[in-house]
């Protein structure tokens, strides 16, 4: 397997990660984190997420990244700017300092390629994506899960072993629980 990271650029091969099976379906495109708005987010119904999400995918810098083996996209990574996304003002998570850092927020892998190391690729293909795109620090907000089982609708978040063996340390404690497991900012300087 010879898992390749690449910009989010392609709506396509996003709906196939992180979009409904219908299109009248209310569920999340990874848009909860990215809009800077909770109004703008309730408002958005049905196939305006994807509408929304479709805008995002033909901006520069587009919402995030896939992962592919060979043709077929098999993940997603939610990376951007901080400042373009809720943890800007999120009052549970908070910031280190006012360096202009990027954020990535959730890591999906589609099912029928987990536990293959996936999640590893994308988690390093968001660091490159961000450094690429001039970002001096990237920061994570996984749960401190300790080894213990996580559920499978709460992982996108990731746990603080996999942004440990990326590189990433921990800089501080948040306010935010998921899934009954405190969660962790952790950053990885890109200077």
């Amino acid at each position: 397997m010879a898992i390749e990271v690449h910009p989010a650029t392609v709506l396509a091969d996003v709906a196939a990660v992180v979009g409904p099976k219908r299109a009248d379906a209310n569920v999340c495109w990874c848009l909860s984190y990215r809009l800077t708005s909770s109004k703008e987010n309730l408002a958005l119904r049905g196939p305006a997420r994807g509408e929304r999400v479709a805008e995002l995918v033909r901006q520069s810098p587009p919402p995030g990244v896939l992962a592919y083996d060979g043709d077929e996209v098999v993940g997603w990574a939610g990376v951007h700017p901080r400042a373009d996304t809720s943890f800007a003002t999120n009052r549970k998570i908070p910031h280190v300092d006012d360096l202009d850092v990027w954020s990535v927020w959730c890591i999906r892998v589609r099912p029928g390629h987990r536990k293959q190391g996936i999640s590893h690729h994308l988690l390093t293909g968001a660091v490159d994506f961000a450094r690429s795109n001039g970002a001096p620090a990237i920061e994570g907000y996984p749960v401190d899960n300790d080894g213990a089982k996580v559920d499978l609708t709460m992982a996108y978040v990731g746990t603080r072993g996999l942004f440990e063996r990326a590189g990433f340390r921990k800089a501080a404690d948040t306010d935010s629980v998921l899934n009954g497991f405190p969660r962790v900012l952790m950053r990885l300087d890109l200077r």
